[in-house]
């Protein structure tokens, strides 16, 4: 009776410790996930201030347009 009392707290201690093998698994892979997650993040900001900086290009060189039409209107 006792060689199995021990060989059943030896199972059950052996479960405990994939349980929590397994917890620490999933723990890492949702922080794995959440660091793709900010990735992403910080790639989709990147694609915004390209956006916004060929946005600005554009303007400026609407700007440079206006300014080359109000010479040509100068010129006598």
């Amino acid at each position: 009776l006792s060689c199995f009392t021990a060989l059943e707290a030896a199972l059950t201690r052996a479960r405990a410790r994939a349980r929590e093998r397994e917890r620490e698994r999933e723990r890492e892979r949702e922080r794995e996930r959440e660091r793709e997650r900010e990735r992403e993040r910080e790639r989709e900001r990147e694609r915004e201030r390209e956006r916004e900086e060929r946005e600005r290009e554009r303007e400026r060189e609407r700007e440079r347009e206006r300014e080359r039409e109000r010479e040509r209107e100068r010129e006598p």
